[in-house]
């Protein structure tokens, strides 16, 4: 694997696990960081060997926002040029699911980072928000979209606004996470999801995956369309075959990919 300055990642049977390595800065998302990461998410998912990805920090931080000393003395026209958060935009090309195993502060550009993941397990000291309004900006990489698509107008506006942080367990609630499980066991808890998913039949899972995000980009009546579409693609997959006679065979399925 490549080597990464800000990040550490490894393989664990066919999960891809990556590590914010940050710490002293509280796993603050610099330029390095977010390209480092991609870099890795990237390579994940062109690796035959892994079916799913697992995103964590340690338990004091998933990421605690963007990193203020790069941006501090930038003018507009620095930052649009500079475009660092145009990196956020690569986890949408990502086919395999992506997991988000967070603890501690997740905040701002770290927030923003879980929102892209797919799923989110979350230990009970994890907190969440949007706090860019402090520093008399906005959120720049989804923090008022996402986040209003998934916790709704009025608690979005609290958080964007006046600087609300969620629990754990309002996270939970609103339905910004999948689940809350104590925090020694947040890391595995993800690992063994993203296991669980891993082990499904690869083309089905990239296509539920798409047909899933697509519900966010298009009207119903196309949406539906294109989930029919794949319905039917994955009837040319050897997989398809496998998984049902398996099913009427009453046996584990043996998953090739094709």
């Amino acid at each position: 694997m490549p080597e990464y300055s800000t990040i550490l990642t490894e393989k664990r049977d066919r999960v891809g696990l990556v590590r914010l390595n940050r710490p002293h800065a509280r796993n603050a998302l610099n330029h390095q960081l977010s390209k480092e990461l991609m870099d890795a998410l990237a390579a994940f998912d062109t690796d035959s060997e892994i079916g799913a990805m697992v995103v964590t920090g340690d338990e004091r931080a998933f990421a605690a926002g963007a990193d203020i000393k790069e941006m501090a003395d930038s003018s507009a026209v620095d930052m649009l040029l500079t475009d660092a958060i145009a990196q956020f935009d690569r986890i949408r090309e990502i086919k395999k699911p992506v997991i988000a195993a967070v603890s501690g502060w997740c905040l701002g550009g770290g927030n923003e980072l879980v929102m892209s993941c797919d799923l989110v397990v979350a230990s009970d000291t994890a907190r969440f928000g949007q706090p860019e309004i402090n520093l008399a900006v906005i959120p720049g990489a989804g923090g008022t979209q996402r986040l209003t698509r998934a916790v709704g107008k009025v608690i979005a506006m609290e958080m964007v606004l006046d600087n609300r942080t969620l629990t754990a367990e309002e996270a939970l609630h609103y339905g910004l996470v999948n689940r809350v499980v104590p925090v020694e066991r947040y890391l595995e808890e993800a690992l063994e999801l993203a296991k669980e998913i891993a082990g499904r039949a690869p083309l089905a899972v990239r296509l539920a995956k798409e047909a899933i995000n697509q519900a966010f980009e298009t009207s119903l009546s196309d949406g539906l369309a294109d989930e029919r579409r794949s319905f039917y693609l994955l009837f040319a997959s050897q997989d398809q075959k496998e998984g049902m006679r398996a099913f009427m065979e009453k046996r584990k399925p043996e998953w090739q990919g094709h």
